[in-house]
């Protein structure tokens, strides 16, 4: 029998251990496929929702978001590759990579889901960004990227024109805030059950083994 669960995947495009945990959740995924079916929509969190346009340097924003020195920047770096490689995906990010403002980047994916596209974007913007160190806060690279999903390219450059999908991307943002959620990937199965962090294949695989048993 196969069970079918609904999975709200709350994480930010500029989020490194978002795109391993959604790696390693897809993974499991296919482990299970002859058992679970899931129904996955990527919600929006932003973590750093103040940061202007023009970004900051990587290590600079860590050092001061976290206290971090620039050699423990360049440690977390180094793990973080290593653990992006383990599930497949290229980390190219360096002591020179920038960070972003992400709002436009979610107000496209809001869009996406309403056109079944959301998965391949979430996946384009996490390569543009990590591999290819694209700028997430310049539209016309939004669009570009929207439109290598499937999406149409005079469609995007409307959204991000203007403030379409604004109120429901800061709704969602606000809606996962008031449920306590402070930091991503934050993986919500069944509006139920919550695992946290970019965990491993087989920590994903368990979860949802047990979480269809119970359904």
């Amino acid at each position: 029998m196969t069970n079918k669960i609904k999975i709200d995947f709350v994480s930010d495009v500029s989020c490194p251990w978002c795109i391993i945990g959604l790696k390693s959740l897809e993974a499991a995924l296919e482990r299970l496929q002859d058992d679970v079916v899931a129904d996955m929509h990527f919600q929006p969190f932003e973590l750093n929702p103040k940061m202007g346009p023009e970004g900051q340097n990587i290590v600079e924003h860590i050092g001061q978001k976290y206290g971090a020195t620039p050699e423990q920047s360049a440690q977390t770096r180094a793990l973080i590759r290593e653990r992006a490689a383990a599930v497949g995906f290229e980390m190219r990010t360096d002591e020179e990579s920038r960070i972003y403002n992400t709002f436009d980047a979610h107000r496209l994916l809001h869009w996406a889901g309403l056109e079944g596209k959301q998965a391949a974007l979430k996946h384009a913007l996490f390569k543009a960004y990590f591999t290819d160190g694209a700028v997430m806060s310049d539209r016309p690279t939004l669009a570009d990227i929207a439109q290598k999903s499937g999406l149409d390219r005079r469609k995007a450059d409307e959204i991000l024109a203007g403030d379409s999908y604004a109120d429901e991307v800061r709704t969602q943002e606000r809606f996962y805030q008031e449920q306590g959620i402070s930091a991503v990937p934050a993986i919500i199965i069944n509006d139920k059950y919550l695992i946290s962090g970019g965990q491993p294949v087989d920590v994903f695989e368990r979860a949802l083994r047990e979480i269809a048993a119970a359904a």
